[in-house]
């Protein structure tokens, strides 16, 4: 007869496998910024438009990355970093004069599309951001400056 650990010895062996995991970080190294290469500041973006994406975009798509208390605990972490990598992959805001004009007017028209459809931000993100829940006056705020 196969004898079964006992519920003890299994929340032992989870919680070392789980302090074991911590070992594995992150990179969270702050990116220096060129403000002058910044997406806000090169589209001019009206205050209360720019406070907005900061809020609901920068954590994802920029590298001013404002990692909350839990990105530093695994697997959460590597889940996140995943997250901002596919984030800063489809567009990286505090890069924009990298983009050619025809990428920009491609990215502003898709970000506004992905707004529209409600797409973005992400529903993971509005979960654990409150100030990322746009009202239908955000929404169509931020719609309408990236298409003008």
């Amino acid at each position: 007869m196969i004898k079964r650990p006992s519920k003890r010895s299994v929340l032992i062996t989870l919680l070392i496998v789980f302090v074991a995991i911590q070992m594995k970080t992150t990179d969270k190294t702050p990116i220096n910024i060129i403000p002058a290469s910044d997406f806000l500041t090169m589209e001019e973006a009206p205050q209360d438009v720019a406070k907005l994406i900061q809020s609901v975009c920068y954590d994802c798509h920029s590298n001013q990355t404002q990692y909350p208390w839990y990105s530093h605990v695994a697997p959460v972490s590597w889940w996140l970093e995943g997250h901002i990598k596919n984030g800063k992959s489809k567009v990286n805001f505090s890069i924009w004069d990298t983009y050619t004009p025809a990428q920009q007017v491609r990215l502003k028209n898709e970000s506004a599309e992905l707004i529209e459809k409600k797409w973005m931000p992400i529903l993971t993100y509005k979960i654990t951001h409150a100030d990322a829940r746009l009202t239908e006056a955000q929404r169509l705020m931020l719609i309408d400056w990236l298409k003008e």
